[in-house]
């Protein structure tokens, strides 16, 4: 198979854009890019080679905090890894979990009863984690994951809410940027030992700011959310046929 026929989409964006930057903190190890165009590929990590690629840059964002990432969680069955690559580079990841009857999600260790209640009423939950982003890497990658999990979960399987742990200090980030509420509380995550705190996004209301500026970047001043920086409406129907071809 060609390299670039298992890409779901690519796109270009400038680098080393300082104001573009998704980052934790200053990392000592970090790619070094060019300042011009790149490409970027974004790609479903369906082997073991890619599941390792994405770990590794997993582990180097994370592991200067002191968490521990276990590898062997990239490989449950409800998950799928999604991987962004420049230049031969694995420069972004995320995994999707979909609710399952009897895995459950990650966040189940610590707020089951939440997500209970939300599966009373009737939610089909996902939870995005695992999410790394490398040092001066534009903000169109971070977004483009995020908008490929939404049509993963939303159009192809039919699931209505994002759940998610984050640390403290990230809640106003993930808040302010993509439009998450408080549910949960803040509680001990049993997997890092520190604080998380549990937050939800109807995936109705992702598609309303979806539509509302998909595609735009930077023809949106005054919208400070990553929306913008989300593909067009028109372009999800590629998308998600791209995904179907290369599901898990």
């Amino acid at each position: 198979m060609h390299p670039l026929d298992d890409t779901i989409v690519s796109f270009e964006a400038a680098a080393k854009l300082r104001d573009l930057v998704i980052r934790e903190h200053e990392i000592a190890t970090a790619h070094t890019h060019p300042i011009d165009t790149q490409v970027f590929h974004i790609r479903m990590a369906s082997t073991a080679g890619k599941r390792e690629a994405a770990s590794l840059l997993l582990r180097k964002m994370y592991g200067w905090r002191g968490y521990d990432v276990d590898p062997e969680a990239a490989h449950v069955p409800n998950r799928i890894t999604l991987y962004a690559e420049t230049a031969g580079a694995t420069v972004g990841t995320m995994a999707l979990c979909l609710d399952d009857a009897k895995l459950g999600l990650p966040a189940d260790d610590n707020f089951r009863d939440k997500l209970d209640e939300l599966r009373a009423q009737g939610c089909r939950l996902c939870e995005p984690s695992r999410l790394a982003i490398d040092r001066d890497v534009t903000k169109r990658v971070f977004a483009a994951l995020i908008h490929i999990s939404y049509i993963y979960a939303r159009n192809i399987h039919g699931f209505t809410d994002y759940v998610i742990e984050v640390n403290p200090r990230h809640v106003m980030f993930y808040k302010r940027m993509l439009g998450f509420s408080d549910f949960g509380g803040e509680r001990q995550c049993s997997r890092v030992a520190a604080p998380a705190v549990l937050l939800r996004l109807e995936l109705s209301v992702m598609g309303e700011q979806i539509e509302r500026f998909g595609g735009q970047m930077e023809a949106a001043p005054g919208e400070r959310s990553f929306y913008p920086y989300f593909f067009p409406l028109r372009d999800e129907p590629g998308i998600t046929g791209r995904l179907i071809q290369g599901r898990d």
